[in-house]
C-alpha cells in the first residue's frame, strides 16, 4: 500500500533491533482474493433455493409433505396425487386473500359434485395449499367456503414460496399421472377454466 503521509522522515530503529515482518505484497493480494470469494459466496447463498428454479409447465412438481389443516395426518406429493398415475390440482390461497374468498366458493361446490358423480374428473384429487400464519384462522376460512377437500397448512409458506416460488396468492397448478404440470394458472381462475384444465389431464378427454 503506498504512503499518502506528508510528515517528515522517520529515523531509524536502535541499532539491534528486531523489525516486524511485513506482509508480502503477494500474500496481501492472495488475502483479498479469498475474502472477496467468500463473501460473494456468502451473499448468493442467502435465500437460494433448494430446487432448481421455479416450477414450469412440462416440468416435474415440487414434491412436499405438511400436516393437513381440515383433518388429521399429512397432505403430500406426489402420494396423495401429481404421481403413480394419479392427476393432481394443486389450489394455493390464503384467508387474508380477498381475492380467495370470492373464488372458492364456487371451486369448492364444483369440486364437491365432480366427486360426487363418479365421473372421469372425479379421478382428479384437489388439494389445497393454506398459507395463512395462524391454523385456526385458516381452518375457519377453508369450513367457511365449504372446501372439503385436502387442505396442506403452511404457515411459513415453504411451500408456497419456498418450493414454487409464488410471490402471494392464488394459484391453481395443473399437474398429469406421471408429475408432470400441464398448466400453471395464476390469479382468479373461474370454473369453466379450472374444469377445461383438468380435462387435460385425463388421457381419455384429451
Amino acid at each position: 500500500m503506498t504512503d499518502t503521509s506528508t510528515g517528515p522522515p522517520s529515523l531509524g530503529p536502535p541499532t539491534g533491533a528486531v523489525l516486524p515482518r511485513k506482509p508480502r505484497k503477494a500474500f496481501l493480494v492472495i488475502g483479498l482474493v479469498v475474502a472477496a470469494a467468500l463473501g460473494v459466496g456468502l451473499f448468493t447463498s442467502i435465500g437460494t433455493k433448494k430446487n432448481s428454479g421455479p416450477p414450469q409447465a412440462g416440468g416435474q412438481v415440487p414434491s412436499f409433505a405438511a400436516a393437513r389443516l381440515n383433518g388429521s395426518g399429512t397432505v403430500q406429493v406426489p402420494a396423495d396425487g401429481g404421481g403413480g398415475g394419479t392427476p393432481v390440482v394443486l389450489l394455493f390461497f390464503g384467508e387474508w386473500c380477498t381475492v380467495c374468498k370470492v373464488e372458492l366458493p364456487p371451486l369448492a361446490t364444483a369440486i364437491r359434485h365432480q366427486s360426487a358423480s363418479g365421473g372421469a374428473l372425479s379421478k382428479v384429487h384437489v388439494i389445497g395449499v393454506d398459507s395463512d400464519h395462524l391454523r385456526q384462522t385458516g381452518l375457519s376460512f377453508v369450513k367457511s367456503r365449504g372446501i372439503g377437500f385436502p387442505v396442506a397448512f403452511d404457515p411459513n409458506i415453504a411451500i408456497t414460496n419456498g418450493a414454487f416460488y409464488f410471490q402471494g396468492d392464488p394459484y391453481a397448478v395443473f399437474v398429469k399421472g406421471d408429475g408432470t404440470i400441464s398448466a400453471i394458472v395464476p390469479g382468479p381462475i373461474s370454473v369453466a377454466k379450472f374444469t377445461a384444465e383438468e380435462k387435460r389431464l385425463i388421457p381419455s378427454e384429451s
